[in-house]
């Protein structure tokens, strides 16, 4: 980003752009623009938007939009959708991701499957992920190294053994735990005032969640787990060697060239529940935005347009080593990207069964109860069924509450937003 600003800066005399880091943003942010001190531009993720427009935080910007001729057909239609809320747009994409599945090809080959096959369904996976799990278990007195396909019925059921390595777990890294209910063919959220966090597709993929704990002993892999080093350094599950198969978004590709060079890997969609809905993935974007009260709005504008022509979001994207958020790239992006799989990550964000994450103001919440219940089934403390129904509930009141106060203030912001003017 920093190169683009220097470019930006250099492109012309009148504006200049400085970039300011800061930690704990959104927060920041918030705050800076209720008090009246925001910055010109923002960088927010796109879940963030929905939130941050109702509590009146963000300029609107479809008549800059409009002035600048800037097309929607010429966004990959996920993230143009998620930049827009209530019938306004508040941000224009900058960098995009989507989520595939990332497996070991050496570990596939190890345990005698094709190394350039991934899974094609879930059933599949499952069959798979039993014969990638490598456990220590004691036999006769002396402990000995096999595959879990290896031990007797008995030797599972009882679970007397160590994992050593294991083919897919849903919590691995686990930072999207209530969006797997994708692949499961579900939704969070109807669409208008009814949360769904109890539905049947819900439940299936908790039950889902709760099957790895019963197989392979919640003891086992809470052992396991205490074993994997942290994500952004070589000791990460995957790049070690732990964990054959992984949920993971474009960037792994950085994490694996930085830490584990040599790992022969691949990257291909995520199995779905149903064959029909695949390809699935869960797609998301950072944002630009101007908030409210910035005191430069049109040279702000005029920045974030810079970065959304193709030259300049080519140039971010590819240092980020992610895709454009356009329909078209040039060939010279795609001949110049270092993931071999980077093709892959753009058509799942075309797919039509792309998601994201539902456009609550209350997302935040609905996302750390939806983990916390996650965990409780996980760690067999709870049913599915009853830990989502106090997700339902819990969340459900909160969103009546959120509903009423827009209720009462819809109508003012309304108007607030059709009467900006930028000139």
């Amino acid at each position: 980003m920093q190169a683009v600003v220097d470019d930006f800066n250099a492109s012309q005399n009148r504006i200049f752009v400085k970039k300011l880091a800061v930690s704990e943003m959104l927060r920041k942010l918030m705050l800076a623009t209720a008090g009246g001190n925001p910055p010109d531009v923002a960088g927010i993720w796109s879940s963030n938007i929905p939130d941050f427009a109702e509590k009146g935080a963000l300029t609107p910007l479809n008549k800059f939009i409009d002035r600048a001729g800037i097309n929607s057909n010429d966004y990959i239609h996920i993230y143009w959708d998620q930049c827009a809320s209530h019938g306004f747009m508040w941000a224009l994409p900058s960098t995009p991701v989507s989520l595939g599945l990332h497996w070991n090809k050496k570990l596939f080959r190890d345990a005698g499957l094709d190394p350039n096959r991934p899974p094609q369904s879930l059933d599949e996976l499952d069959a798979i992920c039993d014969r990638l799990t490598i456990v220590d278990i004691d036999r006769g007195g002396k402990t000995v190294r096999v595959r879990y396909t290896e031990l007797t019925d008995a030797e599972k059921q009882a679970k007397k053994f160590s994992l050593v390595q294991v083919g897919h777990l849903p919590t691995q890294p686990g930072w999207w735990i209530p969006m797997w209910v994708n692949w499961f063919g579900g939704n969070l959220w109807d669409g208008d005032r009814k949360i769904t966090a109890n539905s049947p597709e819900v439940l299936e993929t908790f039950e889902w969640f709760r099957k790895t704990s019963d197989k392979y002993g919640i003891d086992n892999l809470r052992r396991l787990g205490a074993t994997f080093g942290n994500f952004a350094s070589p000791s990460d599950p995957f790049l070690a060697g732990q964990v054959a198969m992984e949920l993971q978004g474009v960037w792994m590709y950085n994490f694996i060239n930085k830490y584990n060079p040599q790992l022969e890997w691949g990257a291909a969609p995520f199995p779905a529940k149903h064959p029909e809905k695949f390809p699935v993935t869960f797609a998301e974007c950072d944002a630009l935005v101007i908030p409210k009260g910035a005191l430069h709005p049109k040279e702000a504008f005029e920045f974030i347009h810079y970065i959304n022509t193709q030259g300049p979001m080519e140039k971010l994207c590819l240092g980020h080593r992610k895709f454009s958020p356009f329909v078209k790239v040039s060939d010279e992006f795609m001949r110049n990207h270092p993931n071999p799989y980077i093709k892959v990550f753009i058509d799942m964000a075309k797919s039509p069964n792309a998601r994201y994450v539902p456009r609550l103001t209350v997302w935040a919440e609905y996302n750390d109860e939806m983990t916390v219940a996650a965990n409780k089934v996980i760690t067999l403390v709870a049913t599915p069924e009853d830990a989502l129904d106090e997700v339902q509930a819990r969340i459900q009141w909160r969103f009546d509450r959120v509903a009423r106060r827009w209720d009462a203030i819809k109508d003012e912001r309304m108007k607030e937003w059709n009467s900006y003017d930028p000139r």
